[in-house]
């Protein structure tokens, strides 16, 4: 089955009657290095939630959501987030395993409940829509109604999402661990029914090496290319416990990331978590294979895993929360961890450069159609609306600032869900229509 994708509007082509037109300062990503702000300029989206035009606003023109004054921004973009792990977030621990075994497993074991799934998918997204995510690709649990709750949710909330259901048949405490054959079984199934449906991809989950026999890996890897358009994604280079585990299990590898080449799991666009303790021979094998790193600052710095080389990135990669180990739904949260590691090894990221990564950069470099070319006609409209005047604080250094990189920066240290004024999904307001958070 192929990876869903919608029909761009061409020329000649029949229009669909617009019924929403947004007005603001509209933020264009071109590349990591050039970005621009279009004053005052029209969001057209028609019924089905496509964006139909962009244009200056016309002299004298009433719009049904004017926002001037305000930027309006593409969707931010999680490769790589838990949602089953929302009740463990600000959990303390000695490190990556001790937290593993303490918090999370604990906690996973419960997902097996529909409705237990289905409350936590629901507060989940809502967080992410509060906090202007759009679109991630996010691990469920071993348990397949995980899955279901978690697909059903996105789909009524009309979100593009990936999401696969963890592979785990060793070294799992019970209630987690799976059977091998039944959960490649399970992740067929849930492929044959979710793939493709809505704006839905899945994403074949194996949680890591250590808890994944060699024959569960390979038929990960199988059941990916047997299935056009499914990814992959797991962990990797973590925590230098962990790395020591994996060799431990694998001695004749000559690296983490070499297992899971030699297992065949390294295919175009999988999606590896962390990437801190790769060296130069895993880096050329990830621009071989064309792999997509998705870098967690904030859960590395709250577990203490270690700092990702940023200088050294010379492959795809994106800025993602984790959730629970990291420590913030935020976007600005995550941006600012990048900035701050990146610093303490002397190498600078730009903000334009961060706020690529946080979104269609992300996107682009998952070949993710639904949600990599950001704001333009034909594209889903997928947005947030953004107020640097939320603030006493962001409101007088926006005001001071002169340049646009300078704003983004300012956006990135002082920003939080407050300054997400609106996140649109498809074309409609999401954020005022959730539940009262008190």
């Amino acid at each position: 089955m192929n990876q869903v994708t919608h029909p761009t509007i061409e020329a000649g082509e029949k229009i669909l009657p617009v019924c929403e037109r947004w007005c603001a300062n509209v933020l264009q990503l071109h590349s990591p290095e050039k970005l621009e702000l279009l004053k005052d300029h029209v969001i057209e989206v028609n019924q089905d939630g496509w964006i139909q035009a962009l244009r200056p606003l016309s002299t004298g023109e009433i719009v049904e959501h004017d926002y001037r004054g305000l930027m309006i921004a593409p969707g931010f973009v999680d490769p790589h987030m838990h949602y089953p792990q929302l009740d463990v977030i600000g959990s303390a621990a000695e490190g990556l395993l001790p937290w593993l075994e303490a918090y999370t497993f604990p906690t996973e074991a419960a997902f097996h409940d529909l409705e237990r799934a289905r409350q936590t998918a629901d507060k989940v997204l809502d967080e992410l829509i509060r906090h202007g995510v759009t679109s991630a690709s996010v691990y469920c649990t071993s348990h397949p109604n995980s899955v279901e709750a978690f697909m059903q949710a996105s789909s009524d909330r009309r979100m593009a999402m990936m999401a696969g259901k963890v592979l785990q048949d060793r070294h799992s405490p019970d209630g987690l661990r799976d059977n091998t054959e039944q959960s490649l079984r399970d992740s067929q199934d849930l492929i044959e029914r979710w793939h493709g449906r809505s704006r839905l991809s899945y994403v074949i989950t194996p949680r890591f090496a250590p808890t994944s026999s060699e024959a569960q890996l390979r038929g990960c890897a199988e059941l990916a290319a047997s299935f056009p358009g499914v990814r992959i994604q797991s962990h990797v280079a973590e925590n230098q416990a962990e790395i020591e585990w994996v060799r431990s299990l694998f001695p004749a590898d000559r690296s983490y990331m070499a297992v899971y080449d030699r297992l065949g799991l390294l295919q175009k666009h999988s999606i590896w978590a962390h990437c801190i303790y790769i060296d130069d021979d895993d880096r050329a094998l990830m621009r071989e294979k064309s792999v997509f790193a998705a870098v967690c600052p904030s859960s590395n710095l709250f577990l203490g895993s270690g700092l990702f080389d940023f200088a050294m990135a010379n492959f795809d990669w994106g800025l993602a929360s984790d959730v629970g180990g990291g420590s913030s739904f935020s976007p600005f949260r995550t941006m600012m961890g990048a900035y701050e590691i990146a610093r303490l090894q002397g190498y600078y990221l730009s903000p334009s450069r961060l706020w690529w990564h946080q979104s269609i950069g992300s996107a682009k470099a998952l070949g993710w159609e639904d949600c990599s070319n950001g704001i333009a006609p034909g594209k889903p409209a997928d947005f947030v609306v953004i107020d640097p005047q939320a603030t006493p604080l962001l409101q007088h250094r926006w005001n001071t600032c002169t340049t646009l990189e300078q704003k983004l920066f300012c956006l990135i240290v002082l920003g939080d869900d407050r300054h997400i004024n609106e996140t649109i999904i498809a074309g409609r307001a999401a954020k005022k229509s959730l539940p009262n958070p008190g």
